[in-house]
């Protein structure tokens, strides 16, 4: 089964925009994990300028029997009242940590690492990590050149950045994204990763992705679900999404 992680940064920027308390992402992931998904992803950046370190607190408290993905760069250095991505994860314990190589500058995520530079920088975080209790999960491009880097410093999974497939669908030409996609997946598995993937997906190219990888492990969607969800209810969409997993 591919289990759905339901990112609930987008009700903070929202929240954010206005001030106060609301929407609060707290109500938010209780929503999603009542309708049956199987994981809440948050995304703290050093900025704060959507989740916040208090956000991150909050969520974990409530997360039940649901896992907890935490995402950020692992190299950005702690600033105000943000400790960096170690500490966040060293005081919310979550089952997975995802290192994400994004900057200030990013307005998302928009590449995955270059293991072969970034490895041996990642090596003791990865382990340190792990040492407390998460499983690390690597974002990496479709059809990157050193995936088998992601198994030999320690990681457990890979995500891949779909994005480009995503907009590669949307003009209806898609199949060599896609099939970048299935190529990186074949090597991670064969190396003994597992495989997530995440960025841009939505009810209209989930499907497919999910036919063409059926062992993936996890897709962390944000963007496009909370922006279905405005129209047709978060409880609603969510359910959705998960009918599609089940289906392909």
């Amino acid at each position: 089964m591919t289990a759905l992680s339901v990112n609930i940064n987008k009700i903070a920027v929202l929240r954010n925009s206005r001030g106060g308390a609301q929407p609060d992402p707290v109500v938010a992931a209780r929503v999603a994990i009542e309708a049956g998904c199987q994981g809440i992803t948050v995304h703290p950046r050093p900025d704060q300028r959507h989740i916040r370190v208090d956000d991150v607190a909050r969520v974990g408290a409530i997360l039940g029997h649901v896992e907890y993905n935490i995402e950020g760069n692992p190299f950005a250095p702690a600033r105000g009242s943000y400790p960096g991505l170690i500490e966040l994860v060293r005081a919310a314990r979550p089952a997975q940590a995802t290192l994400v190589p994004d900057g200030d500058g990013q307005l998302t995520s928009d590449h995955g690492f270059d293991l072969a530079s970034d490895a041996e920088r990642l090596r003791p975080l990865v382990r340190e990590l792990k040492s407390l209790g998460c499983r690390v999960s690597l974002f990496v491009d479709a059809d990157a050149a050193d995936i088998e880097w992601a198994a030999g410093i320690g990681a457990d999974r890979i995500e891949i950045y779909t994005e480009p497939y995503a907009k590669a669908y949307a003009t209806g030409d898609y199949g060599r994204e896609l099939e970048a996609c299935v190529r990186t997946a074949e090597r991670a598995r064969a190396c003994g990763l597992g495989v997530n993937a995440g960025h841009d997906l939505s009810q209209r190219n989930l499907g497919a992705l999910k036919h063409a990888i059926p062992f993936l492990a996890e897709v962390s969607i944000g963007h496009a679900l909370i922006g279905e969800a405005l129209y047709a209810g978060l409880a609603t969409t969510v359910r959705a999404y998960l009918e599609i997993l089940a289906a392909t």
